[in-house]
């Protein structure tokens, strides 16, 4: 078991399926959390209903697309607890359009959250992270075999690969950098594309079900411990076998 007592953990898209679970799982393993998401009153709650002392988490709104917004919550981590140890980068706009439907806007909104915010929040995180410090950057496996009417976000996801990758050559040995490629998990973002095609799915995915944001939580939670402290500049898949076999 890692222990993460004393440490910081700066969690973006802290709302979501999978950020809550990686928010559960370091807040279990001592880690005071900042967590942060577009929707404020959302993640506020989320954070009084994870520690309702609120000593250790705190919940405030982030819109990762915006460079200010990085700048003001990261100040908010700063001031409640000294700095950062542990930056989770998970915010995401996942739609679904065909590439040659998708006007200027449409393209650009989803890379401004999936890739420019973690640039965004990666550039302000550093200079307040310590010495010993792990970023990782949720990814996905669209990043690395693109995805049917996603055109955007596998885009965006690919160039965070490259992205994590650069900027673990530029802060090393300070901070390690990596990144996490989920599959196909029980979250609500794929809960339509498994209504489509799941049968098909899970036919391709060796280990026969869907994964658990839990055990995706799990993997970032050992990127981040001591346990890794030689591993930096790399992609972890959680899929299941999928990545291989389809």
């Amino acid at each position: 078991m890692f222990d993460f007592s004393g440490k910081t953990l700066f969690l973006t898209g802290a709302n979501g399926g999978i950020s809550r679970a990686v928010a559960r799982t370091f807040f279990d393993l001592g880690a005071n959390c900042v967590l942060t998401d577009l929707d404020a009153e959302g993640v506020a709650a989320f954070a009084a209903e994870l520690d309702p002392s609120g000593t250790r988490a705190v919940g405030t709104g982030q819109d990762a697309a915006d460079p200010g917004e990085a700048e003001r919550a990261l100040g908010l981590a700063k001031a409640r607890f000294g700095g950062v140890d542990m930056l989770v980068t998970s915010a995401g706009l996942y739609r679904e359009r065909l590439a040659a439907d998708m006007d200027d806007a449409y393209w650009r909104s989803g890379i401004a959250v999936n890739l420019d915010g973690v640039f965004y929040t990666c550039r302000s995180a550093v200079p307040l992270m310590r010495e010993g410090g792990a970023i990782v950057n949720l990814a996905s496996m669209a990043g690395h075999r693109g995805s049917y009417a996603h055109a955007d976000y596998s885009a965006a996801k690919g160039a965070v690969l490259s992205f994590s990758r650069s900027l673990a050559i530029e802060l090393a040995p300070r901070i390690r950098v990596n990144a996490v490629s989920p599959g196909l998990i029980d979250t609500p973002m794929v809960r339509p594309l498994m209504a489509r095609k799941g049968d098909t799915l899970m036919d391709q995915t060796p280990m026969k079900r869907l994964g658990t944001a839990e055990e995706v939580a799990r993997v970032v939670a050992f990127l981040c411990s001591d346990w890794a402290s030689f591993v930096t500049g790399e992609t972890v898949h959680v899929n299941g076998g999928l990545y291989i076999a389809s």
